[in-house]
């Protein structure tokens, strides 16, 4: 119906709950862990499909309904929509072999499950909509999905009053980008991209269409955890589980920076509308108050969530200066973010598995009881500081290579500044974990099961691997950047 990787997902999906009951009757629930995992990897494989078609035709166009553009839904796929799912694929996997072991003495298991899919699709629509009314209904999947993940653990009230939190401020967002896409709709008379791009970059910028722009950022940039808008953030990942913290911070958000992306720069063309002088100041606004909060935290994840907030504020940069340099950055950041701040999640995780505590202090010296998932921690705390020979690094790098050729120094400088800055809270986190005198209430802990270390460790080889050899996803985000600045070409092969 749609593509087969959508098609896949979907069916996992709806079909999850029949084979989780059915695994329950027969005592194996582990048949229901396997089917979710399965959903993942057919999905991802048919990816792989879906990008050799891309390869060779640089954008597909599938007719949802029977008559196509300007009036009909469709999807548009070209290099980024692929680059985005793979990210979000690729991290899926190695939480849902995580889960496994993580999630066992959970109950509702077979809806954690469900949700997780349908959350994962729901990000997969977004990037490959081509259309805002395709968009928004995926759009929605995703939030709602993602709102019920959050207060999984529904006999607690913290996570139910971080859901409800999230819930209003994600619900305020969507609200302005329909009303976003309304003005749209009300000036130009379709909902289709391309058209829209058609029509917006003839026109001469008015009140309207700033208005517009601002409600646009600020609908994303409430799903993106942009400063100001990002205070639903840091209470989430605490209360969710760790494996769905690592989907929020590691994809969700990520979904935010996407729609900001393609509908600024393919709409509303830069040079005309100057809207990343806005985007520049919010983000040295955001890495600044997220690297500044960090260092006040004692909860080892409300820290990473923080952490999460700064390093949106680095991808804001590559999307500020626009240019094909930093949206190579931008978006080769999403990528190595979303397995650097993943594993740093799935390790907080283990700790608190294990431990049964999120506190700094009664966390200390474990790692000299669980001394792998530790050092992977620090492999994912060391990238995310961007020590070089490791993936953050070099997303860091382009993107200051990036202001300075743009002309933005400034911007580089702060990102510099920042990222140097970071090392405060990375560091102390490293010689609690690793180096202070073991807490009693650790005496008695043991490592994580096989099934949480083996894809921890798995992303920290993947972290080192993309350190030392970028080349394979760094031309990967050079088209990426390259496919959502040819606005023509879009436009040609969709119109």
């Amino acid at each position: 119906m749609f593509t087969p990787v959508l098609d896949s997902i979907l069916f996992f999906m709806v079909s999850l709950p029949i084979v989780g009951w059915l695994a329950q009757k027969i005592g194996l629930n582990r048949i229901r862990d396997v089917y979710a995992i399965l959903g993942f990897m057919l999905s991802g494989y048919a990816l792989i499909g879906l990008y050799e078609e891309v390869s060779k035709s640089r954008i597909i166009l599938i007719k949802i309904a029977t008559f196509g553009p300007p009036l009909g839904a469709c999807l548009v796929i070209d290099t980024l929509s692929i680059f985005m799912a793979f990210t979000f694929l690729l991290l899926s996997i190695f939480v849902s072999v995580y889960s496994v072991r993580y999630m066992e003495h959970e109950t509702r298991v077979t809806e954690y499950y469900a949700l997780f899919l349908g959350m994962v699709a729901g990000m997969i629509g977004v990037v490959f909509a081509g259309d805002f009314f395709t968009f928004f209904i995926f759009w929605e999947l995703m939030c709602v999905t993602s709102y019920v993940l959050v207060a999984f653990r529904k006999e607690l009230w913290a996570p139910i009053e971080a859901a409800f939190k999230y819930l209003i401020m994600s619900t305020f967002g969507s609200v302005t980008i329909f009303f976003a896409m309304s003005f749209l709709y009300g000036m130009v008379g379709t909902l289709n991209f391309a058209h829209l791009a058609t029509s917006i970059r003839t026109v001469t910028p008015n009140y309207w269409l700033y208005l517009t722009i601002a409600m646009i950022v600020v609908g994303f940039g409430i799903k993106a955890a942009i400063v100001p808008f990002h205070t639903w953030l840091p209470d989430a990942h605490p209360e969710a589980p760790s494996s769905v913290s690592a989907l929020l911070s590691g994809i969700l958000i990520a979904c935010g920076i996407y729609g900001l992306s393609r509908i600024l720069i393919l709409i509303f063309n830069p040079a005309q509308f100057q809207w990343g002088i806005l985007v520049a100041i919010l983000s040295v606004i955001t890495m600044t108050i997220g690297n500044f909060m960090a260092l006040l935290q004692s909860d080892v994840k409300r820290l990473l969530a923080y952490s999460s907030i700064a390093h949106i504020g680095y991808i804001l940069v590559g999307v500020a200066v626009a240019t094909e340099t930093g949206l190579g950055g931008a978006f080769l950041h999403v990528f190595n973010h979303s397995l650097m701040k993943g594993l740093a999640f799935l390790c907080a995780g283990a700790f608190i598995h294990q431990a049964g505590t999120r506190k700094l202090n009664e966390l200390a010296g474990i790692g000299r009881r669980m001394p792998i998932s530790a050092f992977v921690f620090c492999v994912a705390l060391l990238a995310l500081l961007g020590v070089p020979s490791l993936n953050g690094f070099i997303s860091k790098l382009i993107l200051v290579k990036a202001a300075i050729e743009a002309n933005a120094s400034i911007l580089a400088i702060v990102l510099v500044i920042n990222s140097v800055f970071s090392a405060a809270y990375y560091l102390r986190i490293m010689q609690i974990i690793m180096l202070a005198s073991p807490a009693r209430k650790i005496a008695k802990v043991k490592e994580a099961p096989l099934a949480m270390v083996i894809p921890m460790c798995m992303m920290a080889l993947l972290i080192v691997f993309f350190g030392v050899y970028p080349e394979p996803v760094t031309v990967f985000a050079e088209k990426t950047a390259s496919a959502i600045l040819n606005v023509q070409e879009f436009i040609k092969l969709v119109y």
